[in-house]
Protein backbone atom coordinates (compact mmCIF):
# COMPACT_ATOMS: atom_id res chain seq x y z
CA UNK A 1 0.00 0.00 0.00
CA UNK A 2 1.16 3.43 -1.05
CA UNK A 3 1.17 6.11 1.82
CA UNK A 4 0.63 10.23 1.18
CA UNK A 5 3.80 11.00 4.25
CA UNK A 6 3.73 14.17 5.46
CA UNK A 7 6.74 16.40 6.57
CA UNK A 8 6.28 18.84 8.98
CA UNK A 9 9.50 21.28 7.93
CA UNK A 10 7.52 24.51 9.15
CA UNK A 11 10.40 24.57 12.05
CA UNK A 12 13.56 24.74 9.63
CA UNK A 13 15.01 28.59 8.95
CA UNK A 14 18.02 27.38 6.80
CA UNK A 15 21.21 28.59 8.49
CA UNK A 16 19.56 29.50 12.12
CA UNK A 17 18.56 25.37 13.42
CA UNK A 18 21.81 24.02 13.25
CA UNK A 19 22.16 20.11 12.91
CA UNK A 20 18.19 19.73 12.52
CA UNK A 21 18.29 21.15 9.41
CA UNK A 22 21.28 19.04 7.91
CA UNK A 23 19.83 16.01 9.51
CA UNK A 24 16.87 17.09 7.81
CA UNK A 25 18.04 17.26 4.57
CA UNK A 26 20.27 14.03 4.68
CA UNK A 27 17.19 12.24 5.51
CA UNK A 28 15.15 13.25 2.91
CA UNK A 29 17.46 12.92 0.29
CA UNK A 30 18.12 8.92 1.86
CA UNK A 31 14.20 8.72 1.48
CA UNK A 32 14.14 9.67 -1.97
CA UNK A 33 17.17 6.99 -2.63
CA UNK A 34 15.50 4.12 -1.02
CA UNK A 35 11.57 4.66 -1.48
CA UNK A 36 9.97 4.46 -5.09
CA UNK A 37 6.50 3.86 -3.20
CA UNK A 38 5.26 6.34 -1.12
CA UNK A 39 4.12 9.50 -1.80
CA UNK A 40 5.58 12.75 0.13
CA UNK A 41 4.35 15.92 0.94
CA UNK A 42 7.04 18.21 2.66
CA UNK A 43 4.87 21.21 4.48
CA UNK A 44 7.42 24.38 4.37
CA UNK A 45 7.49 27.75 5.89
CA UNK A 46 8.39 30.73 3.60
CA UNK A 47 11.92 31.01 4.64
CA UNK A 48 12.92 27.55 3.28
CA UNK A 49 14.60 27.02 -0.27
CA UNK A 50 13.79 24.69 -2.69
CA UNK A 51 16.85 22.67 -2.44
CA UNK A 52 15.58 20.85 0.90
CA UNK A 53 12.95 19.02 -1.51
CA UNK A 54 14.70 16.08 -3.58
CA UNK A 55 14.61 16.47 -7.02
CA UNK A 56 12.42 12.96 -7.23
CA UNK A 57 8.92 12.74 -8.90
CA UNK A 58 7.36 11.37 -5.28
CA UNK A 59 8.51 14.52 -3.33
CA UNK A 60 6.18 17.68 -3.25
CA UNK A 61 6.32 20.92 -1.72
CA UNK A 62 3.95 22.36 -0.25
CA UNK A 63 4.43 25.92 0.37
CA UNK A 64 2.67 27.32 3.80
CA UNK A 65 2.36 31.15 4.63
CA UNK A 66 4.18 31.39 8.06
CA UNK A 67 7.64 32.64 8.94
CA UNK A 68 9.58 30.41 10.97
CA UNK A 69 11.44 33.73 12.11
CA UNK A 70 8.24 34.22 14.51
CA UNK A 71 8.36 31.00 16.80
CA UNK A 72 4.87 31.97 18.36
CA UNK A 73 3.34 32.37 15.14
CA UNK A 74 4.77 28.95 13.93
CA UNK A 75 3.64 26.99 16.90
CA UNK A 76 -0.28 28.67 16.38
CA UNK A 77 -0.04 27.87 12.54
CA UNK A 78 1.18 24.49 13.02
CA UNK A 79 -1.68 23.23 15.76
CA UNK A 80 -4.44 25.03 13.53
CA UNK A 81 -3.69 25.57 10.04
CA UNK A 82 -1.17 22.50 9.24
CA UNK A 83 -4.01 20.16 10.93
CA UNK A 84 -6.39 21.58 8.29
CA UNK A 85 -3.67 21.51 5.63
CA UNK A 86 -2.96 17.61 6.43
CA UNK A 87 -6.79 16.61 6.22
CA UNK A 88 -6.58 18.92 2.38
CA UNK A 89 -3.86 16.46 1.41
CA UNK A 90 -4.89 13.43 2.69
CA UNK A 91 -1.76 12.68 4.14
CA UNK A 92 -1.66 9.22 6.20
CA UNK A 93 0.46 9.90 8.83
CA UNK A 94 2.81 12.91 9.58
CA UNK A 95 7.35 13.52 10.12
CA UNK A 96 7.88 15.50 12.44
CA UNK A 97 11.54 16.00 12.33
CA UNK A 98 11.83 18.96 15.12
CA UNK A 99 10.22 18.35 18.06
CA UNK A 100 7.06 19.66 17.91
CA UNK A 101 3.96 18.26 16.70
CA UNK A 102 0.41 19.12 15.50
CA UNK A 103 -1.71 17.89 18.50
CA UNK A 104 -5.02 17.77 16.15
CA UNK A 105 -3.53 16.20 12.96
CA UNK A 106 -6.25 13.91 11.26
CA UNK A 107 -3.71 10.96 10.96
CA UNK A 108 -0.86 9.25 13.30
CA UNK A 109 2.31 11.25 13.85
CA UNK A 110 6.22 10.70 14.33
CA UNK A 111 8.04 12.64 16.55
CA UNK A 112 12.04 13.17 16.54
CA UNK A 113 13.62 13.69 19.42
CA UNK A 114 17.12 15.11 19.06
CA UNK A 115 18.19 15.59 22.56
CA UNK A 116 15.74 16.59 26.33
CA UNK A 117 18.63 19.51 26.79
CA UNK A 118 16.12 21.74 28.57
CA UNK A 119 15.55 19.03 31.32
CA UNK A 120 19.15 17.92 31.92
CA UNK A 121 20.67 21.58 31.50
CA UNK A 122 17.59 24.23 31.94
CA UNK A 123 20.48 27.33 33.03
CA UNK A 124 21.00 26.75 28.85
CA UNK A 125 17.68 28.22 27.99
CA UNK A 126 16.39 32.16 28.24
CA UNK A 127 13.91 32.03 31.49
CA UNK A 128 11.19 33.25 28.67
CA UNK A 129 11.98 30.15 26.15
CA UNK A 130 11.81 27.31 29.00
CA UNK A 131 8.86 27.36 29.96
CA UNK A 132 6.84 27.13 26.34
CA UNK A 133 9.46 24.48 25.48
CA UNK A 134 8.96 22.39 28.93
CA UNK A 135 5.09 22.41 27.45
CA UNK A 136 5.40 22.14 23.85
CA UNK A 137 8.22 19.16 23.96
CA UNK A 138 5.91 17.07 25.99
CA UNK A 139 2.68 17.22 24.34
CA UNK A 140 4.59 16.53 21.60
CA UNK A 141 6.18 13.19 23.40
CA UNK A 142 2.65 12.20 25.47
CA UNK A 143 0.58 12.49 22.03
CA UNK A 144 2.62 11.19 19.11
CA UNK A 145 2.02 8.01 17.99
CA UNK A 146 5.63 7.19 17.74
CA UNK A 147 8.67 8.70 19.02
CA UNK A 148 12.44 8.50 17.48
CA UNK A 149 15.27 8.83 19.41
CA UNK A 150 18.47 10.09 17.89
CA UNK A 151 20.66 8.13 20.30
CA UNK A 152 20.76 5.75 23.42
CA UNK A 153 21.12 8.37 25.60
CA UNK A 154 18.49 10.73 24.30
CA UNK A 155 15.99 7.69 24.28
CA UNK A 156 17.41 7.41 28.05
CA UNK A 157 17.05 10.54 28.83
CA UNK A 158 13.06 10.12 27.05
CA UNK A 159 12.33 7.70 29.54
CA UNK A 160 14.04 9.36 32.76
CA UNK A 161 11.54 12.45 31.99
CA UNK A 162 8.71 10.64 30.67
CA UNK A 163 8.62 7.09 31.41
CA UNK A 164 4.81 7.10 30.17
CA UNK A 165 6.21 7.04 26.25
CA UNK A 166 8.71 4.06 26.68
CA UNK A 167 7.04 2.22 24.39
CA UNK A 168 7.16 4.09 22.13
CA UNK A 169 10.39 5.07 21.87
CA UNK A 170 12.89 3.83 19.30
CA UNK A 171 16.76 4.68 18.58
CA UNK A 172 17.95 5.79 14.94
CA UNK A 173 20.67 7.34 15.04
CA UNK A 174 21.95 9.92 12.34
CA UNK A 175 24.07 8.37 8.96
CA UNK A 176 27.19 9.98 7.83
CA UNK A 177 27.69 11.93 4.90
CA UNK A 178 30.05 9.84 2.56
CA UNK A 179 31.68 13.33 1.29
CA UNK A 180 33.34 13.35 4.44
CA UNK A 181 34.92 9.97 3.61
CA UNK A 182 36.16 11.28 0.31
CA UNK A 183 38.05 13.70 2.47
CA UNK A 184 39.42 11.27 4.08
CA UNK A 185 41.06 10.15 0.88
CA UNK A 186 42.25 13.74 -0.14
CA UNK A 187 42.64 15.70 3.44
CA UNK A 188 45.88 18.38 2.81
CA UNK A 189 46.38 19.11 6.53
CA UNK A 190 47.08 22.65 7.14
CA UNK A 191 48.30 24.11 11.19
CA UNK A 192 44.18 24.75 12.40
CA UNK A 193 42.51 22.65 14.68
CA UNK A 194 38.69 22.81 13.78
CA UNK A 195 35.18 22.71 16.01
CA UNK A 196 32.34 22.91 14.11
CA UNK A 197 29.56 23.98 16.65
CA UNK A 198 26.70 26.46 17.14
CA UNK A 199 27.59 29.26 19.77
CA UNK A 200 25.33 28.13 22.70
CA UNK A 201 26.28 28.08 25.82
CA UNK A 202 26.18 24.28 26.25
CA UNK A 203 28.89 23.79 23.23
CA UNK A 204 31.51 25.23 25.67
CA UNK A 205 33.91 27.53 23.35
CA UNK A 206 34.73 29.99 25.99
CA UNK A 207 36.33 26.79 27.67
CA UNK A 208 37.94 25.95 24.17
CA UNK A 209 39.28 29.56 24.25
CA UNK A 210 40.99 29.13 27.60
CA UNK A 211 42.37 26.17 26.39
CA UNK A 212 43.54 27.03 22.93
CA UNK A 213 45.20 30.06 24.62
CA UNK A 214 47.70 27.82 26.83
CA UNK A 215 47.81 25.88 23.73
CA UNK A 216 49.02 28.58 21.35
CA UNK A 217 51.73 29.71 23.46
CA UNK A 218 53.80 26.28 23.01
CA UNK A 219 52.71 26.55 19.98
CA UNK A 220 51.80 29.93 17.79
CA UNK A 221 51.54 28.36 14.18
CA UNK A 222 48.48 26.73 15.26
CA UNK A 223 45.01 28.43 14.76
CA UNK A 224 41.54 27.51 15.85
CA UNK A 225 38.21 27.43 13.43
CA UNK A 226 34.76 27.46 15.05
CA UNK A 227 31.97 26.81 12.12
CA UNK A 228 28.48 27.27 13.60
CA UNK A 229 25.66 29.62 13.46
CA UNK A 230 25.99 32.49 16.41
CA UNK A 231 23.80 31.41 19.13
CA UNK A 232 22.87 32.63 22.95
CA UNK A 233 26.51 32.87 23.70
CA UNK A 234 28.09 34.48 20.71
CA UNK A 235 29.16 37.93 22.27
CA UNK A 236 30.67 36.13 25.72
CA UNK A 237 32.46 34.04 23.13
CA UNK A 238 33.77 36.76 21.11
CA UNK A 239 34.48 39.01 24.36
CA UNK A 240 36.67 35.98 25.20
CA UNK A 241 38.77 35.71 22.58
CA UNK A 242 39.74 39.66 22.78
CA UNK A 243 40.13 39.54 26.26
CA UNK A 244 42.74 36.44 26.14
CA UNK A 245 44.43 38.34 22.85
CA UNK A 246 43.15 35.51 20.51
CA UNK A 247 41.40 37.69 17.74
CA UNK A 248 44.48 36.70 15.46
CA UNK A 249 44.59 33.70 16.16
CA UNK A 250 40.92 32.46 16.43
CA UNK A 251 38.18 32.81 13.44
CA UNK A 252 34.60 32.96 14.33
CA UNK A 253 33.53 31.80 10.73
CA UNK A 254 29.59 31.75 11.81
CA UNK A 255 27.11 29.47 9.69
CA UNK A 256 28.94 27.91 6.56
CA UNK A 257 27.60 26.67 3.92
CA UNK A 258 27.80 23.06 3.31
CA UNK A 259 30.69 23.39 0.54
CA UNK A 260 32.66 25.49 2.51
CA UNK A 261 32.25 23.38 5.54
CA UNK A 262 34.13 20.13 3.49
CA UNK A 263 36.54 22.70 2.60
CA UNK A 264 37.01 23.31 5.92
CA UNK A 265 37.69 19.96 6.81
CA UNK A 266 39.95 18.81 4.26
CA UNK A 267 42.24 21.24 5.16
CA UNK A 268 41.98 20.61 9.43
CA UNK A 269 45.04 19.14 11.57
CA UNK A 270 42.43 17.84 14.14
CA UNK A 271 39.17 17.91 15.13
CA UNK A 272 38.12 18.84 19.01
CA UNK A 273 34.11 18.41 20.00
CA UNK A 274 34.06 20.58 23.49
CA UNK A 275 30.40 19.82 24.60
CA UNK A 276 28.75 19.78 27.88
CA UNK A 277 25.60 18.40 26.40
CA UNK A 278 25.44 16.50 22.84
CA UNK A 279 22.15 14.80 21.83
CA UNK A 280 23.89 13.02 19.36
CA UNK A 281 27.23 14.24 18.17
CA UNK A 282 26.70 14.61 14.33
CA UNK A 283 29.75 16.90 13.86
CA UNK A 284 32.11 13.96 15.82
CA UNK A 285 31.13 11.65 13.38
CA UNK A 286 32.07 13.68 10.50
CA UNK A 287 35.20 14.16 11.87
CA UNK A 288 36.15 10.38 12.02
CA UNK A 289 34.77 9.62 8.69
CA UNK A 290 37.38 12.33 7.64
CA UNK A 291 39.98 10.62 9.44
CA UNK A 292 40.86 13.27 11.39
CA UNK A 293 42.78 13.13 15.14
CA UNK A 294 39.65 13.84 17.47
CA UNK A 295 39.25 14.28 21.14
CA UNK A 296 35.97 15.49 22.51
CA UNK A 297 34.27 15.21 25.84
CA UNK A 298 33.75 12.31 27.82
CA UNK A 299 30.15 12.40 28.03
CA UNK A 300 27.48 10.47 26.64
CA UNK A 301 26.53 10.36 23.59
CA UNK A 302 30.29 10.49 22.42
CA UNK A 303 31.91 8.09 24.12
CA UNK A 304 29.60 5.15 22.70
CA UNK A 305 30.06 7.30 19.63
CA UNK A 306 33.28 7.30 18.93
CA UNK A 307 35.15 4.36 21.19
CA UNK A 308 38.50 4.15 21.33
CA UNK A 309 39.18 6.29 17.95
CA UNK A 310 39.05 9.78 19.76
CA UNK A 311 41.07 11.23 23.20
CA UNK A 312 38.00 11.76 25.83
CA UNK A 313 38.58 14.35 27.68
CA UNK A 314 36.62 16.39 31.14
CA UNK A 315 34.81 19.38 29.40
CA UNK A 316 35.08 21.01 32.80
CA UNK A 317 38.89 21.17 32.57
CA UNK A 318 40.77 24.01 31.06
CA UNK A 319 44.02 21.66 31.64
CA UNK A 320 42.78 18.48 30.38
CA UNK A 321 41.45 19.81 27.36
CA UNK A 322 44.52 21.36 26.73
CA UNK A 323 46.51 18.36 27.21
CA UNK A 324 43.94 16.67 24.42
CA UNK A 325 44.84 19.57 21.95
CA UNK A 326 48.22 18.50 22.39
CA UNK A 327 47.85 15.15 21.71
CA UNK A 328 45.40 15.65 18.99
CA UNK A 329 48.66 17.81 17.38
CA UNK A 330 51.64 15.83 18.28
CA UNK A 331 50.75 12.62 18.79
CA UNK A 332 51.97 11.07 15.63
CA UNK A 333 51.16 7.26 16.49
CA UNK A 334 47.32 8.54 17.72
CA UNK A 335 47.16 10.53 14.31
CA UNK A 336 47.79 7.75 12.27
CA UNK A 337 45.57 5.21 14.07
CA UNK A 338 42.38 8.09 13.57
CA UNK A 339 43.45 8.10 9.80
CA UNK A 340 42.51 4.57 9.59
CA UNK A 341 39.92 3.49 12.48
CA UNK A 342 37.96 6.74 12.44
CA UNK A 343 36.52 6.18 8.59
CA UNK A 344 36.12 2.15 9.74
CA UNK A 345 33.85 3.25 12.57
CA UNK A 346 31.82 5.70 11.02
CA UNK A 347 31.07 3.47 8.10
CA UNK A 348 28.38 1.83 11.19
CA UNK A 349 26.27 4.91 10.14
CA UNK A 350 24.28 5.48 6.87
CA UNK A 351 21.47 7.99 6.35
CA UNK A 352 20.18 5.07 4.00
CA UNK A 353 19.40 3.20 7.38
CA UNK A 354 18.82 6.21 9.13
CA UNK A 355 15.77 6.61 6.20
CA UNK A 356 14.99 2.91 6.76
CA UNK A 357 14.21 2.82 10.00
CA UNK A 358 12.22 6.05 10.11
CA UNK A 359 10.22 4.64 6.97
CA UNK A 360 9.60 1.61 9.13
CA UNK A 361 8.56 3.89 11.61
CA UNK A 362 6.25 5.72 9.83
CA UNK A 363 4.19 2.30 8.44
CA UNK A 364 4.56 1.40 11.93
CA UNK A 365 2.39 4.11 13.00
CA UNK A 366 -0.18 3.87 10.24
CA UNK A 367 -0.34 0.14 10.86
CA UNK A 368 -0.92 0.42 14.40
CA UNK A 369 -4.11 2.53 13.55
CA UNK A 370 -5.63 0.30 11.27
CA UNK A 371 -5.57 -2.22 13.42
CA UNK A 372 -7.12 -0.48 16.43
CA UNK A 373 -10.14 0.85 13.72
CA UNK A 374 -10.36 -2.76 12.55
CA UNK A 375 -13.55 -4.84 14.41
CA UNK A 376 -11.86 -7.81 15.99
CA UNK A 377 -12.84 -11.33 14.08
CA UNK A 378 -13.09 -13.11 17.15
CA UNK A 379 -16.73 -14.08 18.68
CA UNK A 380 -17.76 -11.69 21.57
CA UNK A 381 -17.90 -13.16 24.86
CA UNK A 382 -20.93 -14.41 26.08
CA UNK A 383 -23.51 -12.88 28.49
CA UNK A 384 -23.46 -14.05 32.01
Amino acid sequence: MSLRIGVNALYLLPGGVGGTEIYLRCLLGALAAIDDTNEYFVFVNRETDDALIPNAAKFHTVRCGVAATFRPGRIVYEQTVLCRMLRAHRIDVVFNPGYTSPLFAPCPTVSVFHDLQHKKHPEFFRYWDLPFWTFLLWLSARFSTRLIAVSDATAADLVTWLPRVRSKVRVIPHGTDPEFFRIGKTRRARPYILTASTLHPHKNVERLLESFALFHRRHPEYRLIVAGLRGYAASKVEARMVHLGLSDAVTLEGWVSRSKLYGLFESADAFIAPSLFEGFGMTVLEAMAAGLPLACSAIEPLQSLTGDVAHHFDPHSTEAMDAALERITQDEDFRDRAAVAGPDRARGYSWERAAECTLQELVSAVDRRVSRNTPSSAPPPSAT
